[in-house]
């Protein structure tokens, strides 16, 4: 594995009802984006960012005094982890006038809108994001453990009915993940790897045998040229190491294994502090995690170029004393972009 890169220096209305998403149940066919269409070699840019953690007043039921969110709300408003996010709205429209002076073709959120996973916080993150709004960018979302905090907010899908418009993509049957969407000369690739879980200590991941079947199969779909995995959960840290034991991604090394020599490089948050690993024998792409959008200290998203097999990255940071964000640090990869059927 290559030496790793620390960037460290450098309630509301409710959602309406989930809509039916697009699906292509066509996994021998070949999904080309309009770009393979034509000559010429085109530049995507993205902003990625994660772990917004926007809180708001939950409406409780019976049956989450018995679930890790007691313990949640306990870590949140008596232990401190609260008083890290409460700037966290302000952060949020600072970032969305970042992104109007300085577009960018496609928004991606890699999980964790929220703190406790009420229905009323996932609401207040659309809002502060301006899904559905018309000068929003396109976007992808995949959830992240937080948006899957119980059992109940995870079967109710209250993610995906509040992050319906950046959830459209082409998909293998009626499964809403994992979904691929074509974007400029690239196809963006969101996966699930969040699951709820009990025990409050558990922040554990899982992607699924059933989920990477699926994976598997719409890889194979889709036309070669640039591919970005998203998912909430990492594979490894800097040090080359999975996460620890009650934060990791269960089956982190099946994952790796079937995206080889499939894509171009892999975002993800979970970890509130951005690093880079670059590629290597062993790990033949860069991941890229982009830390905490909202965390005090932290604050930062990544400006994404692509063009070629070139990515351009740029960390943006936000500035307190001056209610903005500014490039804090900029640097170049290279990436594989043709890939085997």
């Amino acid at each position: 594995m290559g030496t790793p890169i620390s960037l460290l220096t450098i309630g509301k209305a409710a959602c309406s009802p989930r809509q039916k998403l697009p699906a292509e149940n066509n996994p021998l066919g070949t999904f080309m984006p309009p770009s393979h269409q034509g000559p010429g070699l085109q530049s995507l840019i993205l902003a990625h960012f994660s772990d917004i953690h926007v809180s708001a007043r939950g409406s409780w039921t019976a049956s989450d005094f018995f679930s890790k969110r007691l313990t949640g709300w306990v870590n949140w408003h008596w232990f401190g982890r609260g008083g890290r996010f409460d700037k966290a709205p302000r952060i949020l429209r600072a970032l969305r006038t970042d992104l109007e002076e300085n577009p960018v073709d496609r928004l991606v959120f890699s999980g964790d809108a929220t703190a406790l996973g009420f229905q009323g916080e996932f609401a207040e993150a659309a809002k502060l994001l301006g899904l559905g709004e018309a000068k929003t960018p396109p976007g992808l979302a995949v959830p992240g453990n937080h948006d899957a905090y119980t059992r109940k907010s995870q079967k109710l899908q209250l993610f995906e009915k509040c992050f319906s418009h950046w959830q459209e993509g082409l998909r293998i049957g009626e499964h809403t993940y994992p979904f691929a969407q074509a974007a400029g000369p690239a196809w963006i690739i969101g996966v699930n790897s969040s699951t709820a879980n009990v025990f409050p200590w558990d922040s554990r991941g899982r992607v699924g045998r059933e989920q990477l079947d699926r994976l598997e199969k719409l890889l194979n779909s889709l036309a070669p040229g640039p591919r970005v995995l998203v998912t909430h959960y990492p594979a490894i840290l800097p040090s080359g190491k999975g996460e620890r034991l009650h934060r990791m991604l269960r089956d982190w090394r099946a994952l790796v294994e079937l995206v080889g020599g499939k894509i171009s490089f892999w975002l993800h948050g979970h970890r509130h502090d951005s690093f880079l690993i670059p590629p290597s024998k062993n790990l033949p792409f860069p991941i890229l995690c982009a830390g905490s959008a909202t965390q005090k200290g932290h604050g930062s998203y990544f400006r994404l170029t692509l063009q070629g097999n070139r990515l351009g990255v740029e960390r943006r940071q936000f500035q307190p004393e001056l209610e903005k964000f500014l490039p804090v640090q900029e640097f170049q990869l290279e990436i594989p972009v043709a890939f085997a059927p």
